[in-house]
């Protein structure tokens, strides 16, 4: 994952423009960050590299399971 945001250049602040685009992403990579968090943590996919082809069955039923929280 890339860094998107916006650099301030020396010398210089950000435009009001530049400074809304950084939090806008800030906003939206937020929860993706705190997903990726709580997946990592999760036993059943440490062992992941036994199955991979299971993955992709197995992270639809998480996602399935969290929806229903």
């Amino acid at each position: 994952m890339g860094d998107d945001t916006l650099r301030r250049p020396s010398g210089r602040d950000l435009t009001p423009t530049q400074q809304a685009v950084n939090r806008a992403l800030s906003a939206a990579r937020t929860p993706v960050e705190r997903s990726v968090a709580r997946l990592k943590s999760w036993r059943i996919f440490r062992k992941s590299w036994r199955s991979p082809n299971r993955m992709s069955s197995i992270s639809a039923t998480v996602r399935t399971l969290e929806r229903q929280r």
